[in-house]
C-alpha cells in the first residue's frame, strides 16, 4: 500500500516521522512524504534542527485516491504550518471523506481539528490540544494510543515520541484491514 506521509517544510518532530515510516516499510508497505513545497523539509528534534528528508509529492499535485492511508507526524510547528495551507487540509479531509484511514501523533491533531473532521471522534493527543479537540466536537483521551471507528476511516491517534512502539502496532494493525 501507499501511504502518504505528509509534513510541512520545516517543524516536523523527526523520530515521529522516521519510526513511523520504517515501521511501514518493514511491514512492505510504500511510504510517500508529502509536503507543501517541493525539495526537501527540515525535521527537528524538539526545538532543534535535525536532518533533512526529500519530498516525493506535493499536496495540490498529487491525489487522496492514489495512498490507501495517511500518516501525520507530529512537531509544534509541523502542524501549526500545515493547517495553515489550504492544500494541505483538504487532502487531509479528503482521506476522512473516502474513508481511508489515519494515523496521527503528538500535535498531527491540529490540522485534524483545521479540517473539521473531529465530530463524534475519540482521540489522544500531546496533552495541551485537548480543549482544540473539544472545541473541534471530539473527545480527548490520556491514552497510549486510541483506534476510533467514530466516522467514516479509522483514526489512530498516540499522545508522544514515547508512545511509537504501540502507535505504529496499531496503525499497521488497521492499514492491513
Amino acid at each position: 500500500m501507499r501511504i502518504a506521509f505528509l509534513a510541512a517544510p520545516e517543524g516536523v518532530e523527526q523520530v515521529e516521522l522516521t519510526e513511523p515510516w520504517k515501521a511501514a516499510s518493514d511491514a512492505g508497505h510504500k511510504p510517500v512524504l508529502v509536503s507543501t513545497k517541493p525539495g526537501k523539509i527540515q525535521a527537528f528534534d524538539h526545538l532543534d534542527k535535525a536532518d533533512t528528508f526529500p519530498v516525493d509529492e506535493v499536496v495540490g499535485e498529487t491525489s487522496v485516491e492514489s495512498f490507501g492511508a495517511l500518516v501525520l507526524p507530529g512537531g509544534v510547528a509541523n502542524p501549526d504550518f500545515l493547517r495553515m495551507d489550504d492544500k494541505a487540509v483538504a487532502f487531509v479531509k479528503g482521506f476522512f471523506d473516502s474513508g481511508r484511514p489515519v494515523a496521527a501523533i503528538c500535535h498531527a491533531p491540529w490540522t485534524l481539528v483545521e479540517a473539521d473532521v473531529l465530530h463524534g471522534r475519540t482521540l489522544t493527543s500531546w496533552p495541551s490540544l485537548r480543549t482544540d479537540i473539544r472545541n473541534a466536537g471530539g473527545t480527548w483521551v490520556d491514552e497510549q494510543v486510541k483506534v476510533c471507528d467514530g466516522g467514516p476511516g479509522k483514526l489512530v491517534t498516540s499522545r508522544k515520541p514515547d508512545d511509537l512502539k504501540a502507535f505504529c502496532e496499531a496503525f499497521l494493525d488497521v492499514f492491513a484491514e
